[in-house]
């Protein structure tokens, strides 16, 4: 494979990762309570760091001054507040309307990284901003109160919050990704949120995974999400962003929604209503045009001198 090929083959497979990670959730959540799933898949993915910690040689040469509070905002942003509001967003809707949520993520880490990181803005972005926007109001009002989705609405609410959190986790992991290896923010991660949903667990009831044998799927849920995701899907993402801008890597995010969707009819049988098929085309359209580059005019033809 190509080194230039490299940055996108792992943005594809870590937003294949993450779009199943909805479904995951939800197995989980039927025997946890979001933090200690949280707790759970953050504490598998650090112990996994245990076996790389010699993938973190020399980066004390790497730390600039200041950088401690910029590493803490990466994992306060993600996995810290983006989890607890991905999570409570699950238990109020589907994975598959959780996941059509996300679509809107490329445009805001367009906007972000216009303002912030200086990026050039892809064209088209603000009225597919609008376009996206239309599309999951129309989602939300059109989603049906199911066991799996008892609060559709407040749910998709609660999962675009948890995209804000998202879009300020990809503009850190930009500016670190660069100097720092992807592992090693990857494992910084995984520490601040394991530290920081310990205290969470405890206070919050429902079962322990001691009282749970590895057969339970939702054990193994936990133990996919701290694995294939948390450890993962990060590594292959932040190491992406120290190859190329976060503008070139957004739309690829539209790309977690199909997964979830397919993931979730197929693993959890979750149905849309013909409405929210029609509001999920409209997310999708919104971002493929705020993606879409508008055709260069044409040159006109020289007409011949008018000497016959």
């Amino acid at each position: 494979m190509r080194p230039s090929l490299l940055p996108l083959a792992a943005l594809i497979l870590s937003m294949a990762l993450w779009g199943t990670s909805f479904a995951a959730q939800k197995y989980a959540l039927l025997a946890f309570s979001p933090m200690a799933m949280n707790f759970g898949r953050m504490a598998v993915a650090s112990a996994c760091f245990v076996f790389l910690l010699r993938e973190f040689r020399g980066v004390r040469q790497l730390y600039r001054p200041g950088d401690w509070w910029r590493l803490l905002l990466l994992a306060l942003f993600e996995p810290c507040l983006y989890f607890v509001f991905e999570a409570w967003a699950l238990t109020k809707t589907s994975a598959s309307q959780a996941g059509m949520i996300v679509a809107m993520m490329p445009l805001l880490i367009a906007l972000a990284a216009r303002l912030i990181l200086k990026e050039t803005l892809p064209p088209r972005v603000v009225p597919g901003f609008a376009v996206c926007i239309a599309g999951a109001v129309w989602l939300s009002a059109a989603g049906q109160a199911t066991g799996l989705a008892p609060e559709p609405a407040l749910g998709n609410f609660l999962e675009l919050v948890a995209v804000i959190f998202a879009t300020g986790y990809t503009i850190s992991s930009r500016r670190l990704a660069p100097r720092y290896p992807p592992l090693f923010l990857t494992a910084v991660q995984a520490l601040v949120g394991a530290l920081f949903f310990l205290p969470l667990m405890l206070l919050t009831p429902g079962p322990r995974f001691a009282e749970l044998s590895l057969a339970h799927r939702p054990l193994l849920a936990v133990l996919y999400l701290g694995v294939f995701v948390s450890l993962g899907a990060y590594a292959l993402y932040n190491y992406a962003l120290s190859k190329v801008p976060a503008v070139h890597a957004a739309p690829l995010i539209s790309l977690i929604p199909v997964f979830s969707l397919f993931v979730g009819r197929v693993f959890l049988g979750e149905r849309l209503t013909p409405g929210q098929y029609a509001a999920s085309c409209l997310v999708l359209g919104g971002v493929l045009i705020s993606q879409s580059s508008p055709k260069a005019p044409k040159e006109a033809t020289p007409r011949p001198s008018g000497n016959a």
